[in-house]
Order: C-alpha cells, then sequence, then structure tokens
C-alpha cells in the first residue's frame, strides 16, 4: 500500500498518478479543508506525528510513502524522514521546480536572519507573503514595526491571526490567480519578504512583480530535505520511481522515447568532455518542463571527444529499441557555431522531403533536436565560472548511433518512408505509454472511470503529448482526468465512453491518425495499418481538387505533407476526411454529442 501526503499542487498530482492504477492508496493531509477529488484514494485527515505514523504504517502495511506536502511542512518532513528511516520505507519527495537563485534578490536560512537584516537596515512597512504560520516566526519584527500579511480567506486562517495577536486592519486576503502589481503599488512596502515556494507556489509572479517597482525581496531559503528522499519533479518521473519501488503497482509500464535516451547520452558526453567526471544519471527537462533523472549506461573517452550510451527503456510497450543501446558522441568544433547533428552507425539519412529533417540530415526528429540543443546550452551556463573560455557560441558536433540500428529498421516504414541506413531518433513527449496492448484498453476503461467518477459531463480523447496540448485549450474549465490518451485504440476508447454513459465526447485527431480512420481503420497503429494514397486521391476528386494537387498526393510520403500540398481553395478536402471520420465514430457514440477537432502542426483546430 502506498501512503501519499498531500494537500498541495503536487498532492494532486500525486493523485492523478496513483488513481491510475485503479487500486487504493492513501491520501493524508493535515486538515480537511483541503479539497481532493479521489476516486481510488482513501482519505486521511489530521496531522501525523512520529508515533502515530509508525503504528499506521506498520497496521496498513505500508510499502511505500509519497511527500507530496508543503516545502516549508518540516515537521512533517522531518517525522517522514525518521519513520521512513526506522520502518525501512522508500520515500519519493515530489517536488516543485524553483528557479535558481537570483543575485538580486536577499536570500536567508531563517526568519530570525531576515529579520536581524530588516532590523539593521531599519526597514519598516514589510508586506509578508509567506502565509499565515509564518505569523509567529516574523512576531519580533511585527510587534515593532509596520507590517501587512496576506493569507487565505477562510477561519482556520484568521483563527491563527487571533491567536498570535495581530492586527487585523493589517491583514489583507489573497485570491487565487490576482495580479499582485496593484496590491504593491497600493501599500508601497519598503520589502516584501517571501518563501522559496517555486513556481507552483507563485514565487516567479511576486519576484517580477516587486522587481518592476524596485521594491527589494527577502527570500527564505526552502529547508533542505532528507538526502535519502528519492526527488522527482512532475507526474511522469513519479509513476517511473513507483514501477521502480512498487513493480506490481501499476500493470503497465511506461518508458522513454529514443529522443529522450539520446538527450540523456549527450547530456553525459558533453558534462564528461568539459570535466572529465563520468555521469552515471543526468537530469533533463522533458517538453512539458518536467525534470527526470536518466541511468547512463557506459561512457568511453577518447582523444578530444566522449561517448555516452543509454539502454533504451519502452516500459511494456513491445518497442523494437527496447533494450538497445543509444549512443552519442560529442566533440568541441570551433569551425561553427552552435549544435549540428550528424549520422552515426544505425541511424538513418533522410532522403526524400516531408519529414522533421531536411534531404541529408540524420533522422533525428525536431523535438529530440530541440532537448539535445537545450541541455547542451544550459550544460555551458553552468559551466561558465569552472569554464571561463567556454561559451554559448562554442561549437558543438553530436553524433547519434544506434549499434543495431540498420538491422532493425528493416522492420519498419523507413525504408518507405526514404530514411535509409537506420532508424529514427523520435518523440514529441519524451514518453512511451504502452499503446499496443489489451491491457492499455483496460488502463484507457479505468482512466474513463475516473473521469465518470468526477462527475466529468465531457470527456476528451486524443492521441498523445501534442495533439492534448492544442485541444486543452478548447476546454480550459476541464479536470485534468478528463483528457484521455486513446494511443491507436480510437474504436475501444468511443466505445468505452459510450458504455460509461457520457453524453459529449471530444476527439481530438492529427492527420496522420485521420486518414486512417477516414477510411474506416478504427485502429491506427502504424505497424499493422498504413496511409493509403489511392482513397486520398479519391477524397481529392470527390473534394473537386486540381490534377497537380492530386499528382502530389500521388507522390507524397508522410500524411502530413497533405498541410502544404492542399490549397486554400480546397479545404473542402479537409471537410471531407473529418465528415468521413464522423460517420466512422458516430454509429460507437449513437446516445451522446461527438465533436472531431482535426488538428494541424500549428495547433489550428478545423472542426
Amino acid at each position: 500500500m502506498i501512503l501519499v501526503f498531500g494537500g498541495t499542487t503536487e498532492g494532486r498530482k500525486a493523485i492523478s498518478v496513483c488513481d491510475e492504477a485503479a487500486k487504493p492508496y492513501y491520501y493524508a493531509t493535515k486538515g480537511d479543508l483541503q479539497k481532493v477529488e479521489t476516486v481510488h484514494g482513501i482519505r486521511l485527515t489530521g496531522a501525523m506525528d512520529q508515533d502515530s505514523m509508525v503504528s499506521f504504517c506498520k497496521e496498513e502495511d505500508i510499502k511505500l510513502i509519497i511527500d507530496a506536502a508543503h516545502p516549508f511542512a518540516e515537521a512533517l518532513h522531518q517525522n517522514i524522514a525518521t519513520v521512513s528511516h526506522n520502518l525501512n520505507i522508500p520515500v519519493i519527495r515530489l517536488e516543485r521546480n524553483y528557479s535558481e537563485h537570483e543575485d538580486n534578490l536577499l536570500w536567508f536560512d531563517s526568519y530570525n536572519d531576515a529579520i536581524g537584516y530588516l532590523e539593521n537596515n531599519k526597514v519598516d512597512n514589510l508586506l509578508a507573503l509567506t502565509g499565515v504560520n509564518t505569523i509567529s516566526k516574523l512576531k519580533p519584527y511585527w510587534e515593532k514595526h509596520t507590517c501587512w500579511f496576506r493569507i487565505l480567506d477562510r477561519e482556520e486562517s484568521r483563527s491563527i491571526v487571533t491567536k498570535e495577536g495581530f492586527p487585523f486592519e493589517r491583514i489583507l486576503y489573497y485570491n487565487q490567480g490576482e495580479d499582485e502589481a496593484p496590491l504593491f503599488e497600493e501599500l508601497k512596502p519598503k520589502a516584501i519578504i517571501t518563501k522559496e515556494s517555486g513556481e507552483s507556489g507563485g514565487f516567479n509572479e511576486k519576484i517580477k512583480a516587486a522587481q518592476k517597482l524596485n521594491i527589494p525581496v527577502l527570500v527564505v531559503k526552502r529547508p533542505t530535505l532528507s538526502p535519502f528522499f528519492i526527488s522527482v519533479y512532475g507526474e511522469n518521473g513519479l509513476r517511473k520511481q513507483i514501477e521502480k519501488l512498487l513493480p506490481d503497482f501499476f500493470e503497465l509500464k511506461t518508458g522513454y522515447t529514443t529522443g529522450t535516451c539520446a538527450t540523456a547520452a549527450t547530456k553525459a558526453a558533453l558534462i564528461t568532455l568539459l570535466t572529465g567526471e563520468e555521469q552515471t544519471d543526468v537530469s533533463l527537462t522533458l517538453p512539458n518542463g518536467e525534470w527526470v533523472r536518466i541511468p547512463i549506461h557506459s561512457t568511453r573517452v577518447d582523444d578530444n571527444k566522449v561517448s555516452s550510451t543509454v539502454l533504451k527503456d519502452s516500459g511494456d510497450d513491445p518497442d523494437i529499441t527496447n533494450g538497445q543501446e543509444i549512443v552519442s558522441t560529442v566533440c568541441l568544433n570551433n569551425s561553427h557555431k552552435g549544435v549540428r547533428f550528424l549520422q552515426g552507425k544505425g541511424v538513418g539519412k533522410v532522403t526524400l522531403p516531408g519529414l522533421d529533417a531536411a534531404i541529408g540530415e540524420p533522422s533525428i526528429n525536431k523535438t529530440p533536436r530541440m532537448m539535445m540543443k537545450r541541455e547542451v546550452f544550459k550544460v555551458f551556463r553552468h559551466l561558465q565560472d569552472r569554464l571561463p573560455g567556454m561559451n554559448l557560441k562554442t561549437g558543438v558536433d553530436i553524433t547519434i548511433s544506434v549499434p543495431n540500428g540498420e538491422e532493425l529498421a528493416l522492420k519498419t516504414f523507413n525504408p518507405k518512408l526514404g530514411i535509409v541506413g537506420g532508424i529514427s531518433i523520435i518523440g514529441t513527449s519524451g514518453i512511451v505509454k504502452p499503446f499496443s496492448s489489451e491491457a492499455f484498453v483496460a488502463s484507457i476503461h479505468r482512466e474513463m472511470q475516473v473521469a465518470k467518477a468526477l462527475n466529468c459531463e465531457r470527456v476528451v480523447i486524443n492521441s498523445g503529448a501534442k495533439s492534448e496540448r492544442y485541444v486543452k485549450a478548447q476546454y480550459p474549465d476541464l479536470p485534468s482526468q478528463a483528457f484521455i490518451h486513446y494511443g491507436n485504440f480510437i474504436g475501444e476508447t468511443i466505445k468505452i465512453a459510450a458504455d460509461l454513459g457520457f453524453k459529449k465526447l471530444t476527439l481530438g485527431i492529427m492527420i496522420g491518425k485521420a486518414v486512417k480512420l477516414a477510411e474506416g481503420s478504427l485502429e491506427t497503429h502504424s505497424k499493422k495499418i498504413v496511409m493509403n494514397k489511392e482513397f486520398l486521391m479519391e477524397m481529392a476528386r470527390q473534394s473537386d481538387c486540381s490534377e497537380d494537387t492530386i499528382k502530389s498526393i500521388s507522390e507524397m510520403i508522410m500524411a502530413r505533407q497533405l498541410w502544404e500540398i492542399i490549397t486554400e481553395k480546397e479545404s473542402a478536402f479537409f471537410d471531407l476526411i473529418i465528415h468521413n471520420c464522423y460517420k466512422v465514430c458516430s454509429p460507437l457514440f449513437p446516445d451522446g454529442e461527438l465533436v472531431i477537432f482535426l488538428i494541424d502542426e500549428e495547433g489550428k483546430m478545423l472542426r
């Protein structure tokens, strides 16, 4: 059993991940005011001291603790650390993202240190954005000076104000999402004090507003956590750690794309090249902004270059690259600036137009290239002080290799796409979810049940991270649980929605899957269904497209080329695609409202 300590934004993320397993777990908060919606979680309220935590963990056979509590819940973190050590229970710490310590902010290890600074510099009229529980910590200051506190508008907070004797006329109430600047302009404080609360605590917004008005900002650093906690920075990282520590909790395991593996290998090789320090693992940023840590299998140092290897982990997805070596060889090259990608053994070369990479380039898609460039620039920034001779204008050559890639490519569509010599380095989200098994359909059913239990009237299904990002903008008020990936199982997903009695269903689909669905294929995996150009040419004729357009369709190799081939005057072609998709899907959802969005490469939605 898993025990989650929450009550924060991170707590809700932990719920989202744990609910995917459709198995019971415990979710504990200090008070009962934190509203949470969980389908499979068993809610606990009330602070636990060490003794009660030990008793609970023993009685309920807790195998894993997830600490998703506020970073300044110091007593709780310490209790968790002690109980973890005594009972040998691993702890995953679901962390927030924190900004680097800017030099133009005033950083303090404690509230007493901050008070000392305020007194020494004779600062009066302080605005405290540190929360109601810090009124007692700042009492030595506000008893002598003008001080304002902003708190949450609830009885629990007001009772603390009363208990501490702080004057209510200097209490301000916080409205979530409000602009900070008007309050700062009205009060004109001589200084602002806040906590290092991270992105989800609104830290950056407070700092920007204060700096714009030239108001000094004092920041109390977040407490140091136990070094034995396993830190993760988002939902993907949390799930991977749960899979590792409790292998039976999820039926299916996630993995990482070849693009993520290549990025990790690149970062490890570059760090070793610049510092001589071999890496056992590296952190990197996924396209959604989450940090994950990837283990490094091996590193080889040559005269002026370094090669690092990551073993591809596809989770439970039947991917032909699972377990394969993804190798990145990095060297510096002052003959050019920036990052250059070179073709290594087992990585294909592009020979036809219409793909993410130009003709003659190695087949490394746009997102992996962006990820690798970002990590290269981050490494140079972090090492500038240690290596003053290096800068971001130094040329970097990156050669990605897959030793068995040429043989593996024969089992893919790469040869038909004009990609010769190996596989492609791909991935839009950085994460591999197992789309190709009965268990995945079962996981869709569980996610639908969660959405239903949360009283979502509409459920929005989409193929993956990219399409979901675009379609979410159409429904900003829906909870995250209402957005579900169908992978390649469009038909199965629609049937599940109908069986569970959803009244409204939105299908977001990109052109590659849409052309297969329009022809009647409710399962759209590229290993089973290929694009039918004859069908598309007939659709073009029915839409009164020109003969030049029809000829271009006959020569294309990727469905997304249709966005370039079809002219603005021939947009009826896309209307017909959507119409056919609707004809195929609507019989599976007979008693509700079905909406279909066709999404182009820039996120434009056609309906």
